[in-house]
């Protein structure tokens, strides 16, 4: 049984800066990739970054990706997600994905990933 754990999600104020993790357990994906979404209250879903697990591929969303930076460790099955300057906008649920095969699907596409952690709120006060 595959499972995405997340931690890291805590109350930060703006400004500051947080690296969330997310942990695979179960299984690897090594044709595959990992995503971070967000999701704050009353609002859809969204991507936040994109890796492949065998190559040095990544994905940002437009507007964070002068502040985030995802990144993997193969041993540890694990990837991370460190994201600077936070703001109050922030706020919201962050979520880890995997998608077993990165061909399948976009890396934008929430829709392409098969598997997703429970999640791990990140709360950013003014």
């Amino acid at each position: 049984q595959v499972q995405l754990v997340e931690s890291g999600g805590t109350l930060v104020q703006a400004g500051g800066s947080l690296r969330l993790s997310c942990v695979v357990i179960g299984r690897t994906f090594r044709g595959g990739r990992m995503g971070w979404f967000r999701q704050a209250p009353g609002k859809e879903r969204e991507f936040v970054a994109a890796i492949r697990w065998s190559e040095e591929f990544t994905h940002y969303a437009d507007s964070m990706k002068d502040r985030i930076t995802i990144s993997r460790d193969n041993v540890q099955n694990t990837v991370y997600l460190q994201m600077n300057g936070l703001k109050p906008e922030d706020t919201a649920v962050y979520y880890c994905a995997a998608q077993e095969e990165w061909y399948s699907g976009s890396a934008y596409s929430d829709q392409s990933y098969e598997y997703w952690g429970q999640g791990t709120q990140v709360t950013v006060s003014s």
